[in-house]
């Protein structure tokens, strides 16, 4: 159909019941693009009706060199997105009605460069799809026609020629765009290269705005590497950029309080994704199986082996296949720390702030008044160099008030208004005059098993890790699986609550939006009861890796980020037995 037989469609069905606007499904010439009106609201209350434009490779126009790499690819997408959204942003509500009438709206990234459902680009042949909600304009619940059109035949038009068109923009522009990915992509390969968890150019912006806003702070203090720690690189567009490089091992970032310790933390847990340009932090790349961990009281432990760090409770609970509805702090970081294991994590990232305090650290006077032998805690000091040593996790680690971790760091950081200061030598020499207690777990009185995590023992499904999902089952199952999301803090299935809130790398509710419908698929396809949990997640990664967001199955969603596996893993160790024996 072409577009004058939707604006014949239009016109008939002017004045009618709301409901008349399904009439409008389907796809639309619109000459150098195709408009489909993919979902049609049933109410103008009710959530906008989804509509897409594909745009023929040979019109939009883009070089193939713009996206001839993955990395490449996401930030043209990511281009687009943000300057169309910020268009029809400008035009949204100028058509009039009820309730949602004549808004439009799209996914608006923020500071990171995600791979988005919103905007597409088929790297084969440059076909572009945008997708985006219009409230479909009403008066009461009675069609509003006129108004419609004016969207479709007149806004729309305008902000579709004005964006996602490579003659919309000058060259440089889209080359920049690239070039910064470019960049970007080389420091994460130096990384392993150099044998580097982090990076942290000079000149980078890591405090933000507020606590309420990700931008950068205006006038903020610089970053600036200590020469010891300075490493210089030759990035292939940008030429030589110097910042520190923080090595594998582990790593203390002490400090007074206020003088940027955990702004420094922060700025490295989020670089494991990419920023825009002017963030502040786009040259501050975090190896990207860096996984940040915390206390967490009250969450749900399922099946999972905490004997690393916990082990004979008084009450001969079993910490090999440990089970909780409500884990206090120091067993839900215990939790924490051995799913990252599971899932693979190669650097672990901790503030002292959020721990438990009793998982971080023992001191001496507490050891001698409560023995080894009376404290079922095996404290993270304890294992950080057999973690690092043995395991090849790293750890990087911000503490404020205990100096133990001294005695293990292999470097040491002081914040000081806002910059770093290698103080490494200087912290091991004061530590020398104060000698840990030697009460420290020896590898004689762990017994072997107890020092691995075992990866993927646990089955996904029965009464274990991913619980009984009853997968495979279709008709009615299928229809009951309902899902409601709460920004960053979680999901709900079928009206069980999934808290993600203290999952702290998830960035973007469209993330978990995505793991809601990531769990949903894997309950009706993936949990049988004998596949492991690991496997289940390798698994959903080769699908989404052949298939994209299509690997999730359901219709394709425009507000959809696919978040990384580690993330998928902490959502599933936090389902409650009760959402895991849904029937």
């Amino acid at each position: 159909m072409n577009k004058e037989d939707l604006r014949e469609t239009l016109r008939r069905i002017d004045h009618r019941g709301y409901p008349a606007y399904k009439d409008t499904k389907g796809r639309y010439d619109f000459g150098k693009y195709m408009l489909s009106i993919d979902h049609v609201q049933g109410d103008p209350f009710a959530a906008p009706s989804r509509l897409s434009v594909h745009i023929k490779g040979r019109d939009a126009g883009f070089s193939g060199e713009l996206y001839e790499s993955e990395w490449r690819l996401t930030a043209l997408e990511d281009f687009l997105l943000r300057h169309f959204g910020k268009k029809i942003k400008e035009r949204s509500f100028e058509a009039h009605g009820s309730g949602k009438s004549g808004l439009i709206g799209i996914s608006m990234p923020g500071q990171e460069v995600l791979k988005r459902s919103a905007c597409l680009l088929n790297p084969e042949n440059g076909d572009l799809v945008v997708r985006f909600q219009v409230g479909f304009p009403a008066r009461g619940r009675t069609v509003l026609s006129e108004e419609l059109v004016k969207i479709l035949f007149d806004i729309l038009p305008g902000c579709i020629e004005k964006t996602l068109y490579a003659r919309a923009y000058k060259t440089e522009e889209l080359q920049d765009t690239a070039e910064l990915a470019d960049d970007r992509q080389f420091i994460r390969e130096e990384l392993e290269k150099r044998n580097l968890t982090a990076f942290i150019a000079d000149g980078s912006v890591l405090p933000r705005k507020s606590g309420i806003s990700d931008l950068p702070m205006k006038g903020a203090v610089r970053f600036q590497a200590p020469d010891s720690l300075a490493v210089t690189l030759s990035l292939p567009h940008h030429g030589e950029l110097r910042g520190m490089g923080i090595p594998k091992g582990i790593t203390l970032i002490v400090g007074g309080g206020y003088h940027g310790k955990s702004t420094l933390l922060s700025a490295i847990e989020r670089g494991v994704y990419d920023h825009i340009g002017g963030d502040g932090r786009e040259f501050v790349i975090t190896e990207d199986s860096s996984v940040k961990l915390r206390a967490e009281d009250g969450r749900s432990i399922q099946n999972t082996d905490i004997s690393m760090f916990i082990r004979n409770l008084p009450n001969g609970k079993d910490t090999k296949h440990f089970y909780t509805e409500d884990a206090s702090g120091s067993t839900s970081q215990a939790a924490n720390t051995v799913e990252a294991l599971e899932a693979g994590a190669a650097s672990l990232l901790i503030d002292e702030d959020t721990s438990a305090t009793n998982f971080m650290i023992r001191d001496d006077l507490m050891q001698r008044v409560v023995v080894r032998d009376e404290e079922p805690i095996i404290p993270y000091i304890d294992r950080i160099r057999e973690l690092y040593e043995d395991r090849g996790v790293s750890t990087i680690l911000v503490a404020g008030s205990s100096g133990s971790y001294f005695h293990k760091a292999d470097y040491i950081i002081q914040m000081r208004e806002y910059l770093p200061y290698d103080i490494t030598e200087r912290a091991k020499k004061e530590a020398a005059a104060f000698p840990l207690s030697g009460e420290t777990v020896s590898e004689a009185e762990v017994p072997a098993d107890m020092r691995v995590v075992y990866p993927g023992k646990q089955k996904a499904g029965g009464h274990s890790r991913g619980g009984s999902r009853n997968g495979g089952r279709g008709g009615d199952r299928e229809e009951r699986i309902k899902t409601k999301t709460f920004g960053t803090d979680g999901f709900s299935v079928n009206k069980e609550q999934v808290e993600l809130r203290y999952v702290e790398q998830l960035v973007d509710s469209e993330q978990v939006d995505a793991l809601a419908q990531i769990l949903v698929y894997m309950m009706k396809n993936m949990f049988d009861g004998k596949r492991t949990l690991g496997d289940c997640v390798e698994s959903l990664y080769r699908e989404i890796e052949r298939k994209g967001f299509a690997a999730f199955g359901g219709d394709l969603s425009d507000h959809l980020v696919i978040p990384r596996k580690y993330e998928v893993y902490q959502m599933l160790n936090r389902c409650r037995e009760t959402l895991l024996q849904v029937k």
